[in-house]
């Protein structure tokens, strides 16, 4: 079955959880998007999902990209579709309108993109990064670079990359050897090699844009020697530039996309920002990118999920423990979503799906709050809460998306294993989500280590803080949802003063604790949900349940581990201390 968006399920996050409609028009950009008209594109974008994108899913992934002497073939279909997807105005939704943009608020565009990341990840690929580039050049791009490129790239006209990756450097960005020579008329020539460059060559569009990171003659090493350039396929008069793909990657998955080895010779380019401040420039790149790679997270679990479930409504199988004999009529066996190990599987990964959706639209409307509030210190509390959360959803949601697929795999037993159903692919297409875009246990290192840790936890203790004052104590799951922020909140303190005696219990625990917090927010989340009346719709309500009972006992299993390495941090200094004397 092709993957089908459930705007009714999106709706009831949005407008009865978040107070999205609310929200957003209190911000001036936003006044006349009412919830009528939110809801209209969100009917819009599920059926131009469903009709358009959903059904060349399979094709892109048995046929694949086809690289023949430097040129990328995409899969039959795919040109089509995005010309459909250009044309319907879709790309970089939130693009402003000056730019050719809709001005839609940044949830609408965070919605359609998980969407569009469950129907056809591979296509996807191609305008992932386009909301990227696209503040990427508003905010650090000079007036002549805008006015060449801000448009094309807000419209989709032409597509754009991030080209940070070399062979021997991997996700150590301060080894990047990639050079820009500046010349007498402005410009860079830009020489080097990148690797693993989603979208570095294709047929999609007439022009690529590449925004390069690279170095300066005059620059010192290491990242604060970094510069950003943008390198374009082709130059402003229309002649090829320099830049070349030597090949494309044979992957575990996303054969759709085409993952690019490129190459630049003396290709000529423009710096963006300040030289020398390249990863600042790319930063605002990077962390739009990682809230929608935990989207696509999200996307890929549904639709995983959509197609156990589907399965498991059909298939009939021995007899379910505990099943109501009269519900049988004549069949000789009971459906498998009546056994109990089924439903476990199901319900969980419903659990995860409605739980981590709260806590990634409510990180997009904060994207909006930073950017459009009046009031300065709710644009803080916002900025904040994207800083600290961005990280925590694209490790969680990504590895949820691989661990949680491979689970509705195993709804379809031997079934799941063949490339027939369709749920093999999502598991391969999954796995690379934990890696790109800084892999997984960066991400934690990055919370703990950069984030949480340089000020004693107190920015992450004002976010915990906010959002135990959304909870009713009088109720028992809030109550209980206070009684873990307060847990985590200690935590924090706990691995601050242990990171004093052993520096490197931080990067030792950095995943648990991302586990920690993770958790906790999606019990906040929970108890959202079900206070809002989530639980009268019976799918959900086993969700909740399933959370409670199959999820949140895992709080405490992590807790206990990071409590136990900072414990045994106490041990050793005592016992050296006592040596000492």
């Amino acid at each position: 079955m092709d993957y089908q968006p459930r705007p009714d399920d999106v709706r009831f996050l949005l407008n009865t959880v978040l107070g999205a409609p609310a929200r957003l028009q209190a911000l001036a950009p936003f006044a006349e998007v009412d919830e009528a008209l939110q809801s209209q594109v969100l009917e819009e974008a599920a059926r131009f999902v469903g009709e358009v994108v959903a059904p060349i899913n399979r094709q892109g992934d048995e046929v694949g990209c086809r690289f023949d002497n430097g040129e990328v073939v995409s899969p039959p279909g795919f040109r089509a579709a995005y010309q459909a997807f250009v044309d319907g105005g879709w790309p970089a939704l939130s693009a402003a309108t000056e730019d050719g943009g809709q001005g839609l608020p940044s949830v609408l565009e965070a919605v359609l993109y998980e969407w569009l990341s469950a129907a056809n990840h591979g296509l996807t690929m191609a305008p992932g990064l386009l909301h990227g580039a696209y503040a990427c050049l508003k905010h650090h791009g000079s007036d002549e670079l805008k006015s060449r490129y801000l448009q094309k790239i807000a419209t989709g006209e032409w597509l754009a990359t991030m080209c940070l990756t070399e062979a021997h450097a991997g996700s150590d960005l301060g080894q990047v050897r990639t050079r820009a020579v500046p010349q007498a008329d402005g410009s860079f020539r830009v020489s080097g090699s990148k690797i693993f460059i989603s979208g570095g060559e294709h047929d999609l569009t007439p022009n690529i844009v590449h925004l390069v990171l690279c170095r300066l003659p005059d620059a010192p090493a290491g990242p604060k020697g970094l510069s950003l350039v943008l390198v374009p396929k082709l130059l402003p008069d229309g002649a090829r530039n320099a830049v070349h793909c030597e090949r494309i990657e044979e992957k575990m998955g996303l054969h759709g996309s085409p993952t690019c080895s490129m190459r630049f010779d003396e290709a000529t380019g423009w710096l963006v920002g300040e030289a020398g401040r390249g990863l600042a420039a790319m930063f605002v790149m990077m962390n739009s990118a990682r809230l929608h790679v935990a989207l696509q997270g999200i996307g890929l679990l549904d639709a995983a999920w959509q197609k156990a479930d589907a399965y498991a409504a059909e298939r009939r199988q021995m007899r379910a423990p505990g099943a109501v004999p009269a519900s049988r009529g004549n069949e000789p066996a009971d459906l498998i979503a009546e056994h109990p190990a089924i439903r476990r599987i199901l319900d969980t990964q419903r659990a995860w799906i409605d739980g981590a959706r709260t806590l990634a639209y409510r990180s997009a409307l904060m994207l909006d709050v930073a950017a459009h509030d009046a009031d300065p210190k709710a644009r803080e509390r916002a900025q904040r809460w994207c800083s600290l959360v961005t990280p925590v959803l694209k490790a969680a949601c990504t590895h949820q998306a691989f661990h949680g697929a491979s689970e509705c795999l195993q709804v379809f037993g031997g079934h799941g294993y063949v490339r027939e159903w369709g749920i093999e692919q999502v598991v391969r297409d999954a796995r690379v989500t934990m890696i790109y875009e800084g892999t997984n246990e960066i991400q934690a290192i990055d919370l703990l280590v950069r984030k949480v840790l340089p000020d004693g936890g107190a920015a992450m203790s004002a976010v915990l803080l906010e959002l135990r004052d959304t909870l009713d104590a009088s109720r028992e799951a809030d109550a209980d949802v206070q009684r873990r922020l307060a847990q985590l909140r200690y935590l924090g303190t706990t691995i601050a003063m242990s990171a004093h005696a052993n520096p490197v219990l931080p990067y030792e625990v950095a995943d648990d604790y991302l586990r920690v917090v993770m958790l906790t927010m999606m019990a906040w989340a929970w108890a959202r949900i079900e206070a809002s009346g989530g639980t009268g719709d019976a799918g959900r309500a086993r969700a909740a349940a399933a959370f409670r009972r199959w999820v949140l006992p895992e709080f405490d299993m992590r807790l206990g581990i990071v409590k136990r390495a900072c414990e045994g941090v106490a041990l050793s200094h005592a016992a050296a201390d006592g040596i000492a004397r």
